[in-house]
Formats: C-alpha cells, sequence, structure tokens
C-alpha cells in the first residue's frame, strides 16, 4: 500500500487516513518536494506525521471513542447504557478526553439524538456521534458544518425549533458555559444574557428526555467569552432549570493526569490553558416518574456510585 499511487495521492491519503484531514498547501508542497528529491522517503513521511503531537490528540481521541463504542456492544448484566467511571487522560490533554468516553458510553440506542454545538466539535467525537446509528441524528448550533449523517440546524438553543419531546437525548458537550456570552471568538453573534445557561437548560428539559453534558468547573471565574462555575452552582442551576440530576462525576487534570476528583478539590480548580476540572452529568426533567425511579435505583444500586457532587 505504501508504494501505491502517486506521491499526491500518497500525501494526500496519509493526512486523511492519520489526522482525518486534508494536508494544508505548505506542508502539501514541502513533502512533495522532499519525496522528489529523495529527501524523504514515503516510510519516514508516514514516521513524522504519526510522531507528531497532532497524530498523538488523534489517536488519544479516537481511543476513547472505541473505548465507548467497545463497552456499548459488551455483554452487560443490567438495563440502561454502560456508566464508566474514574477515566483516565494523560495530563497533556485538554478535557476532551475524558468528556467524549464519558458521554458517547452513556448513549442507550436512542432512535431520536440531538447535539448541540456540532459545528466547533471535535473530528473525533463527530465520527463517533455518527456511527452511534441513530435514526435521527440532528445538530444545532449558531454556524453550520457538513458532517454526513447528521442533519445541521442553524439555530439558537434558547429558542429551539423543535416540539416539545422532539428527541429521547442530548449531547452537550462543553458549550453550556458558551451560551448567552460573546461569541466572537467563534465568529457567531448571538443576544448576550446573563442567565443563557439557564434559557439553554429550560429549552433543552422542554425537548428532550434525557441530557448528557459537560461543562468547566472550579472556581467561579467569569471569563467574557465563557462563565465557569462551581460544582454547587452548575448543579444548583441545573435544577432550577427543571432537572434532576441522575448521575454526575468530577474530573481534576492533576500532574499525573486528569482523574476523578472529589469535591472539594473541584471547588479549587482553575482554568488555564484547558479546563483545570469538569462537571459530567446525565440529566432528567424533574418528573414524579424520573423522581421514583430514581429512588429504586439507589436502593437497589446503594453502593454504586452516582454522584460526585453529593455533600463530602
Amino acid at each position: 500500500m505504501i508504494d501505491e499511487g502517486s506521491d499526491e495521492e500518497f500525501v494526500d491519503r496519509s493526512w486523511q487516513f492519520l489526522l482525518h484531514r486534508a494536508p494544508e498547501t505548505e506542508a502539501r508542497e514541502a513533502a512533495l518536494a522532499k519525496l522528489r528529491d529523495g529527501t524523504i522517503s514515503r516510510a519516514s513521511l508516514l514516521r513524522q506525521i504519526t510522531t507528531s503531537d497532532e497524530f498523538a490528540r488523534v489517536a488519544l481521541l479516537d481511543d476513547a471513542v472505541a473505548f465507548a463504542a467497545g463497552l456499548r456492544r459488551a455483554p452487560r448484566d443490567h438495563n440502561g447504557p454502560p456508566r464508566p467511571r474514574e477515566l483516565r487522560a494523560p495530563a497533556s490533554s485538554d478535557e476532551r478526553a475524558v468528556e467524549i468516553p464519558w458521554v458517547l458510553a452513556r448513549y442507550d440506542d436512542e432512535p431520536r439524538v440531538l447535539d448541540v454545538g456540532y459545528a466547533f466539535a471535535e473530528g473525533a467525537y463527530l465520527r463517533g456521534l455518527t456511527a452511534l446509528g441513530a435514526a435521527e441524528l440532528v445538530g444545532v448550533d449558531l454556524a453550520e458544518a457538513e458532517v454526513p449523517g447528521l442533519r445541521p440546524v442553524v439555530a439558537d438553543v434558547r429558542e429551539l425549533p423543535f416540539e416539545n419531546e422532539s428527541f429521547d437525548v442530548v449531547f452537550c458537550i462543553s458549550t453550556l458555559e458558551h451560551i448567552g456570552r460573546d461569541n466572537d471568538v467563534y465568529s457567531v453573534d448571538a443576544p448576550r444574557a446573563a442567565d443563557g445557561d439557564e434559557a439553554a437548560l429550560r429549552e433543552l428539559r422542554r425537548v428532550a428526555s434525557r441530557v448528557l453534558v459537560s461543562v468547566p468547573t472550579g472556581v467561579h471565574d467569569d471569563q467574557g467569552w465563557q462563565l465557569q462555575r462551581t460544582p454547587d452552582d452548575w448543579v444548583a442551576l441545573f435544577e432550577r432549570a427543571g432537572f434532576l440530576v441522575y448521575e454526575d462525576e468530577l474530573y481534576l487534570r492533576a500532574d499525573d493526569g486528569w482523574r476523578t476528583a472529589t469535591l472539594a478539590e473541584a471547588r479549587d480548580a482553575r482554568y488555564g490553558e484547558c479546563a483545570g476540572a469538569v462537571l459530567l452529568a446525565e440529566l432528567r426533567p424533574a418528573k414524579l416518574g424520573e423522581k421514583l425511579r430514581l429512588a429504586v435505583r439507589d436502593v437497589r444500586h446503594r453502593d454504586v456510585a452516582r454522584r460526585s457532587t453529593a455533600a463530602q
């Protein structure tokens, strides 16, 4: 395979296969020039790509998606989706390395799926999302992107153009903290409002039966383009919007990598080059039936961890 096709075809194929994207014009021309004058072989070009920081990140996130898919395929001794906890990821990675597998593993074969914020999502996550095989997969964002297998809808999540209970599950990864904030960094425009995240949550409660969400957490930090709340404030916001927290878990970026965090540790985390801590949660409408179902679950599985944000 390494000897097949022209140099142009080989370079394009290598970037797509290893990095899941087309090469930049400058990088493509540089690689072709080196191949033509014999400065580098095709094997050495592959080695350069596979030892790059970009490839390391692609491989890490692809592994995260594969891990979640493997859990969903594996036989289970309980009803409902897999619920992996105590995930790990290297300290050099950002929060996506724990958010993506935590959320995708909890997909339970629902036919109607909505993703909020898909247009700026990681390629590995989008590939994992479309691979779920949902009968209906919709992405909503203020910007539009072409993702095979996903129907794009340009809309503000605070005013969704969907009927009540249109979706079985919503994925909302690291998006809620930006709603109602300064979105210039994303080159999109939307009304700013201090209660943007709460308004969005109320809309998600209206259109969906279950919401899987991730948000940065730690010391309260209003950065203009996003708002980091404390774990306690996030939970209070979820409940104020009409949700009950069915499950949650806190993660901390420590010196030895990403790991499960205590509530006290997460409260002290600070946002740096990426999140210092994240809160991952499954939210369900706070209806009587859900409350009863949750109470029964807690009695039957009292030894199984469900909440990180409960008082410790």
